[in-house]
């Protein structure tokens, strides 16, 4: 059984990783806009990820990673690790041999798939992205490995090797893009992701061979185990499906709107999930077997407190980093972006996007959380039904509103989707438990929006009082305002939330004490 110092332990080293993998996909983003700026380019590229991640996501990202968990996790509670084992190389066998076969019909039908995702692009650059798409495929193959590695490791409680690939995944990238930018232009982009890929699945072969693993060449699909996983891989395969389409939807919209509209809306999101990633998915990876364990032994009331402090604490960072990010857009994406081709008006049209993203922040975060409940509970058909409703709202938002806000609107229908999923399936999952301690939490969130509010205002106020009195090269001024927004933002809200002794408070401050130097590591 997991404790709660190992959990503590586990996410704070998973937030450390996670971190420097987000902060190396920044330097990613600025290297690749640093060469090409917000281009039809860089459309392109962005585009050009669409049908390879559809494979991994219905193969690996979200559908099997869902189901396998749960199910290995509950052969290994009970002792029975050679039908563990057993049922793990039945799923890779057969995700395996299906991620070819889709490979193969995806590098088939390129040309048709992109015409139907990004067809407004210009000819020439529907070709480029076509030709980048092929060679993104054979990432694909990698990220499915990595995938079910994950699932093993983090099955057996070890979160830190797979977390140590995404960081060497955007090393890849970085690494051969600066390499041979300048001879094979955003191509040495599209092949960098393939050797990131295959770099984030050979750092865990190591421990994947000392997890004990026992591969056999088993077909087996009558075993109860793997008919389980694909009982419950169905709805939430169907679910990841209709969340794709609402993606492609809006880039098929963004397509048709000003050049380099996709990559605003890309880098944006990609801001706003840096907190998700972070804290909303790190705390939620390393709960989630806790969970699912604890419904297994059907332990309720701790289910219903490792819920809670879990929620409890992504909204006590996830509501300030909202506001953060609302507060400091422009400063932030000027320093880390607005160099080379990437101009002013780039920024603004980031900056516009981020802005509506980040209203939703503390909704994509919770939801890190909110499904994985359900899937501890092996229940996945809730989950997509609530995610079909959302997709059905943020398309006809984004039909609504592009017309008023161009980008922006398709970026504010995304996070009305997400507080739309966040809310039904808090009531929904309240209605099942009954009590949810939904007293605390909304506490928590009174008083998280309290002191982010009162952090926002100061925020606002020290950078519109510094910006005049600084006279230095352009970014160190940029550096000097974010530096200071985020170090006196930070401050304020931490001496407001201290006063209140939140029990997630304790959680965070413990989590950080065992990752940084001089912690404590028991």
């Amino acid at each position: 059984m997991t404790t709660g110092k190992s959990i503590v332990r586990a996410a704070g080293f998973v937030m450390i990783f996670t971190l420097i993998a987000r902060i190396l996909g920044f330097v990613r983003e600025m290297v690749i806009y640093t060469w090409f700026g917000q281009s039809y380019a860089t459309d392109a590229y962005n585009a050009a990820f669409s049908v390879p991640d559809l494979i991994y996501m219905l193969m690996v990202g979200g559908a099997l990673s869902t189901a396998f968990i749960p199910v290995f996790s509950r052969y290994l509670a009970n002792n029975e690790d050679g039908e563990a084992w057993k049922v793990a190389s039945i799923v890779f066998n057969y995700t395996i041999t299906f991620c070819l076969i889709l490979i193969a019909v995806g590098v088939i039908y390129t040309r048709p798939l992109i015409m139907l995702l990004a067809p407004d692009l210009p000819p020439d650059y529907i070709n480029l992205t076509i030709l980048l798409t092929r060679v993104m495929f054979i990432q694909t193959f990698f990220m499915v490995l990595s995938g079910i590695s994950m699932g093993v490791l983090n099955s057996k409680q070890h979160f830190t090797t797979p977390a140590l690939g995404a960081v060497l995944y955007n090393v890849g990238i970085i690494g051969i893009g600066i390499l041979m930018a300048r001879y094979w232009g955003i191509m040495a982009f599209s092949i960098g992701v393939v050797v990131g890929a295959a770099m984030g699945f050979i750092v865990q072969i190591p421990a994947l061979m000392k997890s004990g693993v026992q591969y056999s060449f088993n077909w087996n699909y009558k075993h109860p185990g793997f008919k389980q996983i694909l009982y419950l891989m169905a709805p939430v395969l169907l679910g990841l499906s209709v969340s794709q389409i609402n993606l492609f939807i809006t880039q098929n919209l963004a397509s048709g709107l000003a050049e380099g509209s996709i990559s605003a809306l890309k880098l944006s999101q990609r801001i706003m999930q840096l907190p998700v990633g972070i804290f909303g998915t790190s705390i939620a990876t390393v709960i989630f077997p806790t969970m699912t364990a604890q419904m297994a032994r059907r332990e309720i009331p701790a289910f219903r407190r490792t819920f809670s402090l879990g929620m409890r604490a992504i909204m006590l960072i996830s509501i300030p980093a909202s506001m953060g990010l609302i507060a400091l857009r422009e400063p932030i994406i000027q320093l880390l972006f607005q160099q080379g081709q990437f101009t002013a008006s780039n920024t603004q049209a980031t900056a516009e996007a981020l802005l509506w993203y980040s209203i939703g922040l503390f909704a994509y975060s919770s939801l890190q959380i909110m499904n994985r409940v359900f899937y501890s509970m092996e229940d996945t058909i809730t989950p997509v039904i609530v995610a079909i409703i959302s997709v059905a709202v943020n398309v006809g938002a984004s039909l609504w509103l592009i017309e008023s806000m161009q980008h922006g609107g398709l970026a504010l229908a995304f996070t009305i989707s997400g507080i739309t999923n966040l809310l039904l399936l808090l009531a929904i999952f309240k209605w099942r438990l009954k009590s949810i301690d939904g007293a605390r939490i909304m506490r928590s969130v009174i008083i998280s929006t309290g002191a982010s509010l009162v952090m926002y205002f100061v925020v606002q106020f020290v950078i519109t009082g510094l910006t005049p009195l600084l006279y230095w090269a352009t970014k160190l001024n940029q550096l000097i305002i974010v530096s200071a927004g985020i170090g006196i933002g930070i401050t304020v809200y931490a001496i407001i939330i201290i006063l209140f002794r939140l029990e997630e408070t304790q959680l965070i401050m413990d989590m950080l004490k065992r990752v940084l130097p001089g912690g404590k590591k028991a």
